[in-house]
């Protein structure tokens, strides 16, 4: 073989080695990729939190609380008239009226979109749209209300036919997600973002916060109604505590025929953490808070924690 031709034969060899190594590269980075998405996913399910007094992965947790809501969708009204004395439709009407949902300066009035998130049977979002439409003169107010949960879900879909007259059914849409992911909700698109008595029962709280704060417009307001510690009354709180673990599990059994679903909820509000505790969680998913950043209900069984995205966020 001649020079000319060990040259041609050496540098065939060494585009092939590149070739190789290009292919083989390409393949490794599959691999890894693919192996990482899977660690990522077996991490998440692998994630430990509470159900109740268990722990449990986030995933066992999710599908027990799917499990949960499915059993009280269809008594889940009645059950919360007897469990509070009624008293969770005073803590609601308090909720929605304090953020004012609809009050607009102009003229005509500037459209609010409100995402209601674990929305249930409508309690709230029907509240938000009655005080948008009706209180507040403002029929550009739409409510997206959302809920991880199909049987919770079409609940409120036949209460909606049922009690809001057209015009408000028309400014309603219902969405089924989880509020750890709500991929189908665009970043910086809602003025208010609401969740009322469901987010102690998500299975990633942090998670759920980072994802209202990124579907928030800068400015927007996250607005939670939940369960609270009303350890600042000892006699008031071991009341409190003795009906729900006795009485609570109780009532569900012999009004719902499910004990279990009702016991895990009371041991859920008790696992939840305290004001000053979720006020900093808040925090820490970007918002800003007033005060204290928390308003006491009825002694602290129930609180509202509000937080403001700042009008400087950037674009999760």
């Amino acid at each position: 073989m001649d020079a000319n031709g060990a040259i041609a034969l050496t540098i065939l060899s060494v585009l092939a080695i590149i070739l190789i190594a290009v292919c083989y590269g390409r393949s490794m980075v599959r691999l890894f990729a693919g192996s990482l998405a899977q660690a990522k996913n077996a991490e998440r399910a692998a994630s430990s939190t509470h159900f109740g007094f268990e722990t449990v992965t986030e995933s066992e947790k999710q599908e027990r609380v799917a499990g949960v809501f499915t059993s009280v969708a269809e008594s889940y009204d009645r059950m919360n008239d007897l469990m509070s004395f009624g008293w969770h439709r005073i803590w609601k009407d308090h909720f929605v009226s304090s953020l004012a949902p609809g009050l607009s300066s102009s003229n005509p009035p500037a459209p609010q979109h409100i995402l209601d998130i674990a929305g249930g049977t409508g309690d709230i979002a029907f509240r938000m749209l009655h005080h948008a439409h009706v209180l507040n003169a403002n029929p550009n107010v739409r409510v997206t209300m959302s809920d991880i949960n199909p049987a919770m879900l079409g609940v409120g879909k036949q209460r909606s036919t049922a009690q809001l007259p057209a015009s408000q059914q028309a400014a309603l849409s219902f969405l089924v997600a989880n509020a750890e992911d709500l991929s189908a909700i665009p970043s910086a698109s809602q003025d208010l973002y609401t969740v009322a008595f469901g987010i102690r029962n998500f299975s990633n709280i942090p998670a759920a916060l980072r994802e209202a704060h990124r579907v928030l417009k800068p400015g927007g307001v996250f607005a939670c109604l939940e369960f609270a510690k009303a350890d600042r009354f000892p006699l008031f709180n071991a009341l409190y505590k003795r009906w729900s673990f006795g009485a609570i599990p109780l009532i569900g059994q012999l009004v719902a025929g499910d004990r279990d679903s009702y016991q895990y909820l009371v041991e859920s509000i008790e696992r939840f953490p305290s004001q000053r505790e979720f006020r900093d969680m808040i925090v820490d998913a970007g918002f800003v808070v007033g005060g204290q950043g928390w308003e006491d209900l009825t002694g602290g069984v129930a609180a509202i924690h509000k937080g403001m995205k700042p009008l400087a966020a950037k674009t999760d």
